[in-house]
């Protein structure tokens, strides 16, 4: 039963994870000049918009949320090393992502930028922390 508790705690931070990425990206949409710029066919630093660009935001937002549901559903063990594997990728990202925000002075995008990472930093906690299996031995 304490596997199960984890596992809602590993796809609830997962769910955070792309909740603050929809977040994110609809704050990006509100700063000056954002909807002007996707009027454009741009997005700033990223170049122009592309189905390309597009297919990469749409597998962006697919991960947490087939993370959440394979932190569900996995084996302890692949459980854990997918958690640990994919929450670093997500906790760098999120590092890169703050400093970014914060070098352009977006302290809005920076605060949600921090708490992605802070929840990545904590999937990769709990995964890691994943308790040990009492190995039984047949009779």
């Amino acid at each position: 039963m304490e596997n199960l508790a984890l596992k809602i705690k590993l796809a609830a931070l997962w769910l955070f994870l792309a909740v603050g990425f929809t977040a994110f990206v609809l704050l990006a949409l509100m700063m000056p000049g954002g909807i002007e710029q996707i009027i454009a066919g741009e997005i700033e630093g990223m170049g122009p918009i592309s189905e390309g660009l597009l297919l990469f935001f749409a597998v962006f937002w697919l991960i947490p949320l087939t993370m959440a549901f394979l932190s569900l559903t996995l084996k302890d063990s692949a459980n854990r090393w997918a958690n640990i594997i994919v929450g670093i990728v997500w906790a760098a990202i999120g590092i890169l992502d703050l400093g970014d925000t914060l070098s352009r002075g977006w302290l809005t995008l920076a605060l949600v930028a921090f708490s992605k990472t802070v929840a990545a930093a904590l999937i990769v906690w709990y995964a890691w922390k994943w308790p040990k299996q009492d190995e039984q031995k047949p009779t």
